[in-house]
């Protein structure tokens, strides 16, 4: 088993990737004005690449949202506005000032730009390896590492870097996994449901908005959808950091994913985890 830091990023996340792309797009545009929903992780890398370029941004989180994420975005100069309810609501509220102050919307979900920055990934991987591992696990929420890790094994099969392409394992949490249901169900699209209080924040996605195009990409790959156990999150936090890997709860959540996944289907060799978020971002 590898694990890749993805979180030696200047916000502490991977999704520096998308926000690095996704920003310089935006100055390339001449937008001065952007706003995005995040459960935190987004939040913070748009705060920061916003200040990097002088974009003037905002923040919605829902509430529940890690308080040192919410201090990660404000001390970045943007306003972080705390909205009342579910991940998905606050989605909901951010369209609405879109919809009605026609501001940019620099959203992680929506904006194609965002992968092309996530894909890199898969490639750094590819340098680092000279190859891929047999087996890849990938957290899933609204599938912004997922959907760029898809884009990139396209590019790299169509290129003739690889062959064949590796299992991937995407993990959901108990509390909530709209994905894995459909999966199991074989639907095109997942419905949605209501996610109950889970540690793994960051992937607590009731309505994903590209589901349908991650459940294509998951029956033409073949992944392996399993839950990440609400009660071994904290353990396997534990275990890391007792082994030098002080990571957030979301990123404990796919050790414990995997460790799910060997003992349903048997042991998955040659497998890397990814590491998505820092431990300091994190409230226990």
């Amino acid at each position: 088993v590898m694990l890749k830091m993805d979180y030696f990023m200047p916000t502490l996340s991977f999704k520096d990737r998308g926000a690095a792309v996704l920003i310089a797009h935006c100055t390339s545009i001449g937008v001065d004005r952007v706003v995005q929903d995040s459960s935190g992780n987004a939040g913070n890398a748009v705060a920061a690449y916003c200040a990097r370029a002088g974009i003037a941004c905002e923040i919605f989180v829902p509430e529940g949202t890690s308080p040192k994420k919410i201090d990660m975005i404000r001390a970045h100069g943007a306003t972080c506005t705390v909205v009342p309810g579910s991940r998905d609501h606050c989605a909901e509220v951010c369209r609405e000032k879109v919809e009605r102050e026609g501001v940019y919307y620099a959203n992680h979900v929506y904006n194609p730009f965002f992968y092309e920055g996530t894909k890199t990934y898969l490639y750094e991987v590819y340098e680092q390896l000279g190859r891929l591992p047999r087996h890849l696990v990938i957290p899933v929420g609204n599938g912004t590492l997922f959907l760029g890790v898809m884009h990139a094994l396209d590019e790299l099969l169509a290129a003739g870097c690889i062959e064949k392409a590796p299992q991937i394992i995407a993990l959901q949490s108990e509390g909530c996994d709209p994905l894995l249901r459909a999966a199991e169900q074989g639907l095109s699209v997942p419905a949605a449901v209501t996610p109950r209080p889970t540690l793994a924040e960051g992937i607590a996605i009731g309505r994903p908005m590209r589901g349908k195009e991650i459940l294509g990409y998951a029956a033409r790959y073949g992944v392996r959808f399993v839950h990440a156990p609400e009660q071994d999150i904290l353990r396997e936090r534990a275990y890391l950091a007792e082994r030098g890997v002080y990571c957030e709860h979301t990123t404990a959540a796919n050790l414990a994913a995997y460790r799910n996944y060997c003992a349903r289907f048997g042991e998955a060799e040659d497998c890397l985890i990814t590491m998505c978020g820092a431990g300091l971002k994190s409230d226990h």
